[in-house]
């Protein structure tokens, strides 16, 4: 995601717990009663995508759940099962499975939209990620009567966060000759601007969870995860602790997040720099992206996927480009420039091909950690940007419009089924 492109989106991956610095005090023990996220989940947007989807009453029932514990272990117990639970059933309905409640299709008023629509298509992303922050917005406002300090409030966060977000879900079948793939995804964000707003790259891992591609070389296994949209969060590591133990034992890796209007592009070089273009709590971070042994910090990390294949590929409707544009500020200079063939030796980096966003951050930290663990010559890996997902001539006023139309359902399924033919060709290059 890069700041200067309000419309860049995001999806991601990882590196090693021991490349970010350590936070004395983790996002959720600093966070409000409430949060900015939050506070949003009570406009007719988000409660209508939640009632369509069926995902309603997820807080509800987590919430009963969650009253009936008698201590933090009972508590703790809760929030796993139920985060966990949570990440299935969207995975489910995602992928057409599940209880009819997950697939809706009758019209419903939406008081934002003025009059009827239609019901949400099995691959929104939206319905997932409101309903978490139901479930987070309990657990903060939750007084038990055993009583419950700031670190294991802090604690359930961070269980129902990693269990929601499949990031403890990560499982490869034992099977002989079939390749493994991780691929990780964003929530939605630029929520302020629509909130309406959907992120395909949330929706592709999704879709892709579980599930198998045949290739040219046999079979190859996806399994999936999900991120915030915070900086908070990537300082404190959630990145690190997902993939580091999966990372070298995968055939190839990819961060997706949603970039430029009607084309895909697979980011050549990425850049250690934070651009500070606010998150979904609204917070800004600039400077140089935080990991430990900065000493040994290098300013740009390349991809490793076969971008020549990709782009030459017929993947789909979109067209693919292999983006080697950065910005530097060059050695011995002071002004950024921008380069469209890569960075220059010695430069220092403002922005890499994804921008300065947290996109280009997760990408950095994946290619980092796979050159840290001496896994460059070996492991394909790097970022690819989905086109922006947008909706049906005359519904792109988030004040008037209305929560999905048959263009937006269209545009998020072509997205996904490219990424899945682009992880096709990168899995057998």
């Amino acid at each position: 995601m890069n700041p200067l492109r309000v419309r860049i989106g995001v999806l991601g991956l990882a590196m090693l717990a021991g490349l970010s610095v350590p936070s004395t005090a983790t996002a959720a023990e600093a966070a409000p009663s409430v949060t900015v996220e939050e506070q949003r989940l009570d406009k007719a947007a988000p409660q209508e995508i939640l009632r369509r989807s069926g995902f309603n009453t997820v807080a509800p029932e987590f919430a009963r759940a969650l009253g009936r514990a008698e201590s933090y272990a009972q508590a703790r117990r809760v929030v796993v099962q139920q985060g966990a639970r949570l990440w299935r059933r969207a995975v489910d309905r995602a992928q057409g499975r599940g209880p009819a409640e997950y697939e809706r299709r009758e019209a419903l008023p939406w008081k934002g939209g003025g009059g009827r629509q239609a019901g949400l298509s099995r691959d929104d992303d939206r319905p997932l990620y409101w309903a978490r922050l139901g479930m987070t917005r309990e657990v903060r406002a939750w007084e038990p009567e055993f009583g419950l300090t700031d670190a294991q409030r802090a604690g359930l966060l961070d269980a129902l966060e990693r269990n929601s977000r499949g990031q403890n879900a990560i499982r490869y079948p034992h099977a002989k000759g079939v390749k493994r793939i991780l691929v990780t995804g964003f929530d939605p964000f630029t929520l302020d601007r629509d909130i309406r707003i959907s992120n395909p790259s949330g929706a592709t891992a999704l879709a892709l969870d579980g599930t198998t591609i045949q290739t040219a070389d046999g079979p190859a296994r996806v399994e999936t995860a999900l991120f915030p949209v915070r900086w908070q969060d990537f300082a404190d590591s959630t990145v690190e602790r997902t993939v580091q133990s999966h990372l070298p034992h995968v055939d190839l890796f990819t961060t997706v997040s949603q970039g430029r209007v009607g084309r895909f592009d697979v980011e050549r070089t990425n850049g250690a720099w934070r651009g500070g273009f606010p998150d979904n709590l609204n917070v800004s971070e600039t400077g140089t992206v935080p990991v430990t042994d900065p000493a040994s910090q290098p300013q740009w990390t390349s991809t490793t996927l076969p971008y020549e294949e990709i782009v030459a590929a017929q993947t789909g409707r979109f067209p693919v480009y292999d983006n080697t544009s950065v910005t530097e500020i060059p050695a011995g200079g002071t002004d950024p420039v921008v380069r469209p063939d890569g960075p220059t030796a010695g430069s220092t980096a403002r922005a890499g091909g994804g921008g300065n966003y947290l996109s280009n951050e997760i990408a950095y930290r994946a290619t980092l950690l796979r050159d840290r663990l001496g896994l460059r010559e070996v492991l394909p890996g790097g970022h690819v940007h989905t086109p922006v997902l947008q909706f049906g001539t005359g519904n792109t006023d988030p004040a008037t419009g209305t929560v999905t139309d048959p263009e937006f359902v269209r545009n998020r399924l072509d997205i996904i089924a490219q990424v899945r033919a682009i992880l096709a060709v990168a899995v057998r290059g």
